[in-house]
């Protein structure tokens, strides 16, 4: 295999969007918590634990879902042969090492965030992904885990509570449309995921109610006064985006999960410019 190919599957492995997406999160929870000018070095170490430990847990689920996958995803890095599964295992180990070297620069709560979220990352694959409900609970938790743990990095958790409910919600709905699309793979491997236990229509159902939920709950940070007016123009296309995504599902749950994966990174992006345009005075 050419060099220039493993490295390119190492970086699949990651799954670079995902690991941007939750390091702005990250450096979100921080802003929210007005920690951002005051503490860059301590941002900066939270942001890059969570780009690593996100790497690192992506690369690690490959391994565990290296047969899955040759059903449901061929096209990734093991099953098309750019990585080893050794390879995949030991590149996960040393993002791990690296995520905790600066973590434990943090404050204590942010250590016991990051502690907890790395243990529910190994854990994810072999033990709760295939309970119904509770693997898809346990991801919507570290994703929105991510804006507690900036918030935590600059020593001031509250405000990001919020934004860890909304995060979380949007987040368990993608993956309940994810586990539909995986459906054929997590049946032969005898997982028991909720739409196998519940039945695919009623587990989308579910998964849109909930996104209703989020939409709904949108404006609490508006509300409770921590973003400005500007955070509503923003976060208004990004409901309409989900809701569509939820929609859709019903008929093309890959096209639905991706698009609802977009929408909840533009509602983030609502969280940062609302909070940056009300410093503005906006």
């Amino acid at each position: 295999m050419p060099a220039g190919e493993t490295v390119r599957g190492l970086l699949e492995l990651t799954r670079p969007v995902n690991v941007v997406a939750a390091s702005v999160l990250t450096f979100i929870g921080a802003f929210v918590a007005g920690g951002v000018l005051e503490q860059p070095l301590a941002v900066g170490a939270a942001v890059a634990a969570t780009g690593l430990a996100v790497g690192a847990g992506n690369a690690i689920n490959d391994y565990f879902d290296r047969e899955i996958d040759r059903i449901n995803q061929p096209e990734r890095a093991i099953p098309r042969g750019a990585v080893s599964p050794r390879g995949a295992l030991g590149f996960s180990i040393v993002l791990f090492g690296a995520a905790v070297s600066l973590a434990v620069t943090l404050p204590t709560v942010a250590i016991v965030i990051a502690g907890l979220n790395l243990a529910a990352l190994v854990a994810y694959t072999e033990v709760f992904k295939g309970l119904p409900g509770l693997g898809n609970a346990l991801v919507a938790y570290l994703v929105g885990s991510t804006f507690l743990f900036g918030a935590a990095a600059v020593g001031e958790i509250g405000p990001a509570v919020v934004l860890f409910i909304l995060a979380a919600i949007a987040t368990v709905s993608r993956e309940i449309i994810k586990d539909v699309e995986d459906l054929e793979g997590d049946r032969e491997e005898g997982l028991r995921t909720l739409p196998i236990a519940i039945g695919e229509r009623r587990a989308l159902q579910i998964a849109l109610g909930l996104l209703v939920v989020g939409v709904f709950a949108s404006p609490v940070p508006f509300l409770l006064g921590y973003f400005g007016s500007a955070y509503l123009l923003v976060v208004i296309p990004a409901d309409i985006l989900m809701l569509y995504a939820g929609y859709e599902s019903f008929d093309d749950p890959t096209a639905g999960q991706s698009r609802l994966k977009y929408g909840t990174f533009l509602a983030a992006l609502a969280f940062i410019f609302g909070r940056a345009l009300e410093f503005g005075g906006l």
